[in-house]
C-alpha cells in the first residue's frame, strides 16, 4: 500500500517543531547540568566551612572524650546536618541532626549499616556522596583531628535535588506550552504563506478544466493580484503564472488568428484553381464538340481558342502552386543559394523589367555610382525587387510616380520602394506580410493575385537575415528592405 505524501504544510511544521524541541532539550539539559554543579559547589563549601568548625571542636576535647553526645552538647548542628565520629577508644557513632528538638535540635543515631555505607562511600577518599535509605542522599567529607580522631561530616543533598526537580518541572511547562504556542504560530504563518500556492493550484486546475485544444479560447482566469506580489516567494510563483497564461491567451489568440487566416486562404486558393480548372474543362468540352460537330478548318479554329486559353489557366495554376512550394521550402531553409549579388545592379535590371508593365506610371531610380555587394540569392533577391515593384504599380492609379532607391547605411545595405498613391488601409496594414492573407480580395480577384506575393517577399528577405518592413500615409508609401552587407563590403568602408 502506497503510504500517503505529507503536505508541505505538515512537513514545514514537524521540521520546525523537532529542531525547536531539540534545541529547548539541548537547553534544559545544559541549564540543569550547570546549575546542579554550581549548587553541588556551593555545597561543598558550606560542608567544608562546617567540617572544619567541628574538627577545631573535636580538637579541644581530651583524648578518650571526643564522643558525638559530647560534642553534641557544645555544637550548634545546622538542620540536617551529618556527624559521624571515630577514634580508637570508643568505636564509630553518627548521628544526624534535625530542627525539632530546641536550640540544640533534635537528633537521630546512624544504624551500624548506615555507618558502614559511609565508610564504603569514602573508600579513603576526602569526599564522597552517599545514599541512606532514611535520611536520603548526603555529601560527606571527613577530617582527622590531632588526637587522632576522625571526623565525618555530611550535608543533605535534597535541597539540591528539589531546585533541580522545580527547575526541569518550569522547563518542561514552558517547553510544551512554548511548542503548544510555537505549533499555532508557526500554522498560521504557513497557512497564510501557502495561500498564494493554494491560489495557484486553482487557477491551474481551472485552466486546466478549460477545452484549450479545439475553437476560439480565451483564458480569463488569472491569480488574484492580492495573492500575486512578485516581492514574495510565493507571490512571484502566482505573478509567474500570470505572466504565463497571458503569454499562453495571446498565443491561442495567434492559433485562433491563424486558423481563420488558413481558412480563408484555402477558400481563396480553391477559388484560385476552381476557375481555372472550371475554364480547362469548359474549353476541353467546346473542343472536343467543335471536333465532333463542326470540323474542318472552324475546328480548328475553335480547337487553338480553347488550347490556348487552357494553357492561361495552366500557367495560372501553375505559379499559385509555385508561390505555395516557394514558401514551404523558404520555411525549411532550403530554396536559396547563396552567391555574391550586386543589389544596385539588381535594382536597375528589376527597374527595367517594370517599367514596359506600366507605361502610365512614373518611374524613378537612386542608386549610388559603386556597386552594394551583399551575400545571397540573385534569382530570389530580383524576386523581392519585382514583387514590391509590382505592388506598387498594381495598387496605384495611373500617373503615380514610383521611387526604386539603393543606399548604404552602416553595416546595411537599404532596398526602398516608394510611391505617392493613395496609400495602404490602416485595417490591412498589420496584416500586409501576414501569409494567406488578402486585404482586398476583390482587388485581388481583379488583379489575379493570390495574396502570397508580399509574404513570400517577407520569407525571402528574413531568409537572408534581414528585415521588410513598410510605412504608409496617403500620399507616401515606403517599403523597406534592409540587407546584411557582404563582409568585404562592410571592411571597404
Amino acid at each position: 500500500m502506497t503510504r500517503r505524501p505529507m503536505s508541505l504544510q505538515t512537513r514545514l511544521m514537524t521540521a520546525v517543531i523537532g529542531f525547536v524541541s531539540l534545541i529547548l532539550v539541548i537547553v534544559a539539559v545544559i541549564t540543569s547540568a550547570t546549575l546542579g554543579a554550581t549548587l553541588e559547589r556551593q555545597l561543598e563549601d558550606r560542608l567544608k566551612v562546617y567540617s572544619g568548625q567541628i574538627t577545631q571542636l573535636v580538637n579541644t576535647f581530651p583524648e578518650g572524650l571526643a564522643s558525638v553526645d559530647n560534642i553534641s552538647v557544645r555544637l550548634k548542628p545546622v538542620p540536617g546536618l551529618l556527624l559521624a565520629v571515630s577514634s580508637t577508644e570508643g568505636g564509630t557513632s553518627g548521628v544526624v541532626y534535625d530542627d525539632t528538638a530546641g536550640d540544640l535540635g533534635g537528633s537521630e543515631a546512624l544504624s551500624t549499616r548506615e555507618l558502614a555505607q559511609i565508610n564504603a562511600s569514602l573508600a579513603g577518599r576526602p569526599t564522597g556522596t552517599v545514599s541512606l535509605e532514611d535520611f536520603g542522599s548526603y555529601l560527606v567529607v571527613v577530617q582527622s583531628a590531632h588526637n587522632g580522631v576522625n571526623v565525618v561530616t555530611g550535608l543533605p543533598r535534597t535541597e539540591i535535588q528539589n531546585q533541580l526537580a522545580t527547575l526541569l518541572t518550569v522547563i518542561a511547562l514552558a517547553t510544551i506550552g512554548g511548542l503548544i504556542l510555537l505549533a499555532l504560530t508557526t500554522a498560521i504563518t504557513i497557512r497564510v504563506g501557502l495561500r498564494p500556492l493554494r491560489a495557484v493550484a486553482a487557477t491551474a486546475t481551472r485552466v486546466a478544466n478549460q477545452p484549450l485544444d479545439r475553437g476560439e479560447v480565451q483564458i480569463t482566469e488569472r491569480v488574484p493580484a492580492s495573492e500575486a506580489d512578485p516581492r514574495t516567494e510565493t507571490g512571484l510563483v502566482g505573478s509567474s503564472l500570470n505572466k504565463l497564461l497571458d503569454h499562453v491567451n495571446d498565443s491561442l489568440a495567434s492559433r485562433q488568428k491563424n486558423e481563420e487566416r488558413m481558412r480563408r486562404f484555402v477558400a481563396d486558393a480553391s477559388h484560385e484553381l476552381r476557375t481555372p480548372l472550371s475554364s480547362i474543362r469548359g474549353y476541353s468540352e467546346l473542343s472536343l464538340r467543335a471536333l465532333k460537330q463542326q470540323g474542318g478548318e472552324a475546328a480548328v479554329e475553335s480547337t487553338t481558342t480553347s488550347l490556348e486559353r487552357i494553357q492561361a489557366q495552366s500557367l495560372r495554376m501553375t505559379r499559385l502552386v509555385e508561390d505555395l512550394l516557394l514558401l514551404a521550402r523558404l520555411d525549411e531553409g532550403r530554396e536559396l543559394v547563396y552567391g555574391t549579388v550586386d543589389l544596385t545592379q539588381l535594382a536597375l535590371e528589376g527597374l527595367s523589367d517594370a517599367r514596359p508593365t506600366a507605361a502610365d506610371h512614373h518611374w524613378n531610380i537612386e542608386a549610388p555610382d559603386e556597386p552594394i555587394v551583399i551575400v545571397g540569392d540573385a534569382g530570389r533577391m530580383h524576386q523581392v525587387v519585382a514583387n514590391l515593384l509590382a505592388n506598387a504599380r498594381t495598387h496605384t492609379p495611373a500617373g503615380t510616380s514610383i521611387t526604386l532607391s539603393v543606399a548604404r547605411e552602416g553595416d546595411e545595405a537599404v532596398l526602398r520602394v516608394h510611391d505617392d498613391g493613395p496609400g495602404i488601409d490602416p485595417g490591412v496594414r498589420d496584416e500586409l506580410f501576414a501569409r494567406f492573407a488578402r486585404g482586398d480580395s476583390s482587388r485581388a480577384r481583379q488583379t489575379g493575385g493570390t495574396g502570397l506575393g508580399l509574404a513570400i517577399a517577407k520569407a525571402i528577405v528574413e531568409g537572408h537575415g534581414g528585415h521588410l518592413t513598410v510605412a504608409s500615409e496617403p500620399g507616401d508609401t515606403t517599403f523597406t528592405v534592409r540587407l546584411p552587407l557582404s563582409p568585404a563590403t562592410a571592411s571597404a568602408e
